[in-house]
């Protein structure tokens, strides 16, 4: 099945009335959890996300001013893409959705692309027909996760990306490490979510390592030193991260909130169900 090729005109018009929302599979994703999220969101003037992954906090709130952020260069080349050439994207996702099977999979798997918008392409598809839409990466960089098993994965979705892109238009998204947000978010008007690699709590929800730029326990304290810095200027702070004594010790005196969200990858699927995650804020 292939893309409908609609006119830009139209497709605009149906961005236009539809309201944006993730255009990635991300492991640890916020859409689910939302509901629990929305008493603790404050009022702000701009919004940053230096751990942008699939931006479901981004999509809800759609700020007027923002700066999205990541140390992922291929996942911060994805949002630039759909920023500035949405209609390219969607035209080579189509060529992806007319020739996806195994073998065109390890294909495109094994082949990076000659330019940001087949790179672009290339990791959306690779998103929609992964195992679990999980992102893992190599020490060299390279995306390992093999195939998933889907009888009829939606590769290709250009209402979804135009919306998204209509979402984009008025923000400021940079390839940079998180505490990069030091030189930018300076006052109350300031709103910051770090959504981070979780610390791990057992060997199997170790996902810190997605991609060849680990997270380590020295970055966590790293990022708990940042918190507390944005938050002495009185930024407006919020974080998310595993329950667990380490993490509830790094943020003792801050305001903790437990939320209870969906095991959405585990090899066991008897072992997917709630668990509790904690919601951390300055203010």
């Amino acid at each position: 099945m292939s893309c409908r090729r609609t006119s830009k005109k139209s497709r605009l018009a149906q961005a236009a009335r539809i309201y944006p929302r993730p255009f990635l599979k991300w492991a640890g994703g916020k859409s689910r959890v939302l509901p629990q999220y929305l008493p603790y969101f404050p009022e702000y003037t701009t919004y940053y996300e230096p751990f942008i992954g699939g931006g479901a906090i981004f999509f809800h709130l759609v700020p007027k001013s923002a700066v999205l952020s990541d140390i992922n260069e291929e996942l911060v080349n994805v949002y630039q893409c759909i920023q500035n050439h949405v209609e390219d994207v969607i035209a080579q996702l189509s060529i992806h959705q007319d020739n996806h099977c195994k073998d065109y999979y390890y294909r495109v798997r094994s082949n990076l692309g000659q330019d940001c918008v087949e790179r672009a392409a290339r990791l959306l598809y690779l998103n929609k027909t992964c195992f679990n839409g999980l992102y893992r990466e190599n020490s060299k960089g390279y995306f390992n996760v093999p195939m998933g098993r889907y009888k009829n994965p939606t590769i290709c979705d250009p209402s979804l990306l135009m919306s998204a892109s209509c979402a984009l238009q008025s923000v400021a998204i940079a390839h940079e490490p998180f505490e990069a947000i030091l030189k930018r978010a300076q006052s109350s008007t300031d709103f910051v979510y770090f959504d981070p690699p979780y610390f791990p709590i057992s060997a199997t929800s170790n996902f810190t390592g997605y991609n060849r730029y680990s997270f380590t326990k020295d970055d966590q304290i790293r990022l708990r030193d940042t918190f507390v810095t944005l938050a002495e200027r009185g930024v407006k702070v919020m974080l998310s991260n595993s329950d667990c004594l380490f993490i509830r010790e790094l943020y003792e005196g801050f305001n903790i909130q437990v939320i209870h969200a969906a095991r959405a990858i585990n090899s066991n699927a008897k072992k997917r169900g709630k668990i509790a995650e904690l919601l951390i804020t300055s203010y």
